[in-house]
């Protein structure tokens, strides 16, 4: 199954998003990562799309959607919720499961909880965190910030590749043809001939301007629906105390947490073979 190619203007931004599956099926938002694309989710997606409808956005400044014009207010987990919120309603979406990796599981988060989009709680059924928590360590945090605000650029595409796969080896097995689609739907290429990832690097000033972005416990205490944590087993940005701190308040205290370690990965499983799916079937049968 192919998806369809979609824009909608959101918070005033062109934001581009790929759908999948019927339009009157149950709806899973999959939002990928920090310096990603929504293309990541193709492999979940087309698993998904013959028992759901699936939007996968491209974030503000990535992928296809449109650039920030004001970085260091925008590039925030406030204002992409505001975007989220914006999809939501644009579509004609009432309520939908989500499913987020990294930086996507922390927008679902602010967005569940409704501290900064009202109109947003009780419109998300489930929660899935691919390799988030409300606490990220701050070694790792460290690492994606030099790295992210000065992304590479190289002569070929073939280059490029062999620098994803260096980089993204924590995802864990991907085929050929899988890195091949990772680094075609991410690449950008400048004036000077040579490509780079797609997206804005002004991004990183999530991390230079609001710290604290991703310290989010007090969005976390709030849910009240089922949540599942799938931790990389060799994550080194979701600590296994920061899980453990996580059953003990919000939807873990309420019984609702359910955290999984996924083995061969780090941050984060590239959702993209069976057994990653059977975890978020399992996951979505139970939240129905």
């Amino acid at each position: 199954m192919s998806p369809s190619s979609c824009y909608a203007t959101c918070a005033g931004y062109e934001i581009h998003y790929t759908e999948w599956g019927a339009p009157d099926a149950p709806v899973v938002i999959a939002w990928h990562g920090l310096a990603r694309t929504g293309r990541d989710m193709d492999a979940l997606a087309a698993h998904l799309a013959g028992r759901y409808r699936v939007i996968c956005p491209d974030t503000l400044g990535r992928g296809l959607s449109q650039w920030s014009r004001a970085p260091g207010a925008e590039y925030r987990l406030q204002f992409y919720a505001r975007i989220a919120a914006d999809l939501f309603d644009q579509l004609g979406i009432g309520q939908a499961h989500w499913i987020g990796t990294s930086m996507g599981g922390a927008i679902g988060m602010v967005c569940a909880s409704g501290l900064f989009e009202p109109g947003l709680r009780g419109r998300i059924r489930s929660l899935l965190l691919n390799d988030n928590a409300p606490r990220l360590a701050d070694a790792a945090l460290e690492r994606i910030k030099a790295y992210a605000g000065q992304p590479p650029a190289f002569d070929t595409v073939r280059e490029l590749e062999a620098f994803f796969r260096q980089v993204y080896a924590p995802y864990g097995w991907l085929s050929d043809a899988q890195w091949r689609l990772l680094t075609e739907t991410s690449t950008r290429r400048l004036p000077d001939g040579r490509v780079t990832p797609h997206y804005d690097p002004a991004m990183v000033q999530q991390f230079t301007q609001h710290a604290n972005d991703y310290l989010i416990w007090d969005h976390y205490d709030r849910l009240d629906i089922p949540v599942l944590c799938l931790r990389g087993a060799d994550s080194d940005l979701v600590l296994r105390e920061t899980t453990a701190e996580m059953a003990t308040r919000g939807p873990g205290a309420r019984g609702l947490l359910q955290v999984i370690e996924v083995p061969g990965c780090g941050h984060a499983p590239a959702l993209n073979v069976p057994a990653h799916y059977a975890l978020v079937d399992a996951f979505l049968a139970q939240a129905h």
